[in-house]
């Protein structure tokens, strides 16, 4: 699936009811070695950040380390889609070596990538990313 069917299927702020099968397709893609480009696993981690769901912050982290590519095309603040605070604490509180990767570089990055972070003025700006 382009992005196109893929807006066109779930729109940029899909129902909650769509989380598991986005996730499946995060994973195709990032398994996938025929992608070309990372816009359609940015358009699918867009789409996990709109839902929200902190418990899907460590698949957005896995698809942000696929590879340098892909590190660029996924913003940081996509891995905050049920807010900073509440990312961190969902990630202290899981433990493991991911998370406490996921912690440092959020931490890391948060003077100049949360600075008044707002989760509807990213969607905002994905919107127009994507002309909606």
């Amino acid at each position: 699936m382009n992005e196109d069917e893929l807006l066109q299927l779930y729109g940029l702020e899909p129902d909650k009811k769509h989380r598991e099968s986005i996730r499946k397709l995060v994973q195709q893609e990032m398994e996938s070695r025929e992608a070309e480009d990372h816009e359609v696993l940015k358009l699918l981690c867009i789409m996990l950040f709109a839902i929200g769901s902190v418990e899907d912050t460590e698949l957005i982290w896995q698809a942000k380390r696929k590879n340098q590519d892909a590190g660029s095309y996924i913003d940081v603040q996509l891995l905050c889609g049920a807010g900073f605070e509440e990312t961190i604490v969902y990630l202290e509180k899981k433990g493991g070596e991911q998370a406490h990767d996921q912690v440092l570089y959020l931490k890391k990055c948060e003077p100049y990538d949360f600075v008044d972070f707002s989760k509807d003025e990213w969607l905002s700006g994905y919107r127009g990313y994507y002309s909606i």
